[in-house]
């Protein structure tokens, strides 16, 4: 018997290659101004970009990049990026200012108390997200409500009420968590930071992924800075799309037609993405149920459809993973070989080298043509971005240390 390829993918029939420019929230000049909110914040820094020079000449490839997002502020993951500019954006509204025309002192000073009150926000999360909220509401001075689909970690959620949110741990699946924090903040008077759209609720998750958009554009400070090939391809993983939608769209803004070749990755059990790609009916379609996979930063059953939109035009590829792609990812960058710098990722964040090790060792004749599909050659340069650490430290624990169980991987 064939043994089953842990990965399926969908090429991307509808990629647009004369399309030069990314949707106007995602253009240059606005990604600057969020930029320049950050750089007035006193703990915010550009995240590690790391060099995987012996790895990149065992496996035969030009290079190798990993953007470390387990040095993001203090919170183990890229998430507050997007949480706190939204947040930011929230209360200039409301003073008839942008965050970029005033100073992060100025947001969180007893004046501005005065003039806007008390916020709630709220926010539906499997972890890292609703974390970013929380640290986000407890540094402007305001409270947060999360809500936490089932099944989700004990260890997040107490990272989450230790930032000083309420949080709780709900028996509804993410997409229903996401409705339900909707409507109690509806009702409650709360303000909705929420990283996924729909009709009527797109201003939000914009501001969400311009934060996100940010860490592409510190990459390409980098590389701008060393004078040095800038990555030929870019392996994006996906929740409800709007990391991997802002990072491409800003890739898109920067490049254009010669932008590098990007792929999108989702967990096989919860795989919006790609189902909607095999579709192809010009519709959005979702994944229902209960959610099982190690990855609970991508457990997401409905795309962001602004996200999607931008995927749709510019992605080279839609990728459905096994779990255990991750977890191969996530034992790689942990023991490195000599010389190369060893990352904790965890296990949305290490999805991306699991999928580039399995291009690597092709073992069937369909994974080789993708490889060759997706033109890697001894010439490419990779960049992949861990969008957490050991967010879960027992979980990853298990998966590093104790290796695939079938009781901790969904394969």
């Amino acid at each position: 018997m064939l043994k089953e390829s842990k990965i399926k993918w969908i090429i991307n029939k509808n990629k647009q290659i004369n399309i030069k420019e990314a949707p106007i929230f995602l253009s240059e000049k606005e990604i600057q101004a969020v930029k320049q909110f950050f750089t007035g914040i006193a703990s915010y820094k550009p995240t590690p970009l790391l060099h995987l020079d012996n790895l990149s000449k065992q496996w035969g490839l030009r290079g190798i990049y990993i953007k470390d997002e387990s040095h993001r502020f203090e919170l183990n993951a890229f998430k507050a990026l997007g949480s706190l500019y939204a947040m930011a954006s929230v209360i200039c509204d409301r003073i008839g200012t942008k965050p970029s025309e005033t100073t992060f002192e100025a947001l969180v000073s007893d004046d501005m108390k005065e003039k806007i009150g008390s916020l709630l926000f709220v926010s539906a999360t499997d972890g890292n997200h609703g974390r970013g909220v929380a640290w986000a509401a407890r540094k402007l001075g305001h409270k947060a409500m999360i809500f936490m689909p089932k099944g989700s970690s004990l260890y997040r959620l107490k990272m989450i009420q230790d930032e000083g949110a309420q949080a709780s741990i709900t028996d509804l699946n993410y997409d229903d968590a996401v409705r339900y924090a909707y409507k109690y903040a509806q009702e409650n008077g709360g303000v909705l930071i929420q990283d996924t759209a729909w009709e009527g609720y797109e201003e939000i998750p914009a501001r969400i992924m311009q934060g996100y958009a940010v860490i592409m554009d510190e990459v390409i400070d980098v590389f701008q800075k060393s004078e040095k090939l800038f990555p030929t391809h870019i392996f994006l993983q996906a929740g409800v799309g709007s990391f991997a939608g802002a990072i491409q769209g800003y890739l898109v803004e920067r490049f254009g037609v010669n932008c590098p070749i990007t792929v999108v990755l989702e967990p096989k059990n919860v795989n919006c993405h790609y189902r909607t790609a095999q579709a192809n009916d010009g519709k959005i379609h979702s994944v229902k149920g209960d959610f099982h996979t190690i990855m609970a930063g991508l457990s997401c059953g409905e795309p962001n459809p602004v996200a999607w939109g931008i995927l749709q035009q510019h992605a080279s590829a839609f990728v459905s993973c096994a779990d255990s792609v991750s977890a191969t990812g996530m034992r790689i960058l942990a023991s490195p070989l000599r010389g190369d710098h060893a990352v904790i990722s965890g296990e949305s964040g290490a999805l991306g080298m699991g999928f580039l090790a399995k291009l690597m060792h092709a073992s069937t004749k369909e994974e080789k043509s993708l490889a060759k599909e997706l033109r890697l050659t001894k010439d490419s340069r990779i960049l992949l971005i861990s969008t957490e650490g050991d967010t879960d430290p027992e979980q990853y624990q298990r998966i590093v240390w104790e290796g695939a169980y079938s009781s901790v991987l969904s394969d």
